[in-house]
């Protein structure tokens, strides 16, 4: 399972986020996208050498998390489980040419030569 398919499960979970340039977020997950962009509500924010702000929504960009610390109350069995099974892409069969290849032979240019 992809790390944003199980972050996307955690809606109404309460989480501490550490950002890469060392501030710290605590809030309640209202959504996460395919960017990993986290969207909290009643947030602590905690920049570092500064006071503690306090914020009723924030989104935080995916490219700026360093790690997620998630509450020890959270069961992590069923979150992990996958709703939808992968489906196996089916392999082309041998001796079945698949479109035009890159063989040797006739197809550059238009007319033929020596005519």
């Amino acid at each position: 399972m992809k790390l944003v398919r199980f972050l996307m499960k955690l809606n109404n979970e309460t989480v501490s986020i550490e950002l890469k340039n060392g501030t710290s977020v605590h809030g309640t997950i209202t959504g996460v996208d395919n960017s990993m962009n986290t969207h909290l509500k009643t947030v602590k924010l905690a920049v570092k050498g500064k006071n503690p702000v306090t914020l009723d929504h924030l989104s935080v960009r995916g490219n700026n998390i360093r790690y997620y610390i998630l509450p020890d109350s959270l069961n992590l069995e069923t979150l992990l489980v996958e709703e939808t099974p992968r489906v196996k892409p089916k392999k082309p069969t041998a001796g079945k040419p698949m479109g035009r290849g890159r063989g040797r032979g006739r197809g550059r240019g238009g007319r033929g030569r020596g005519r």
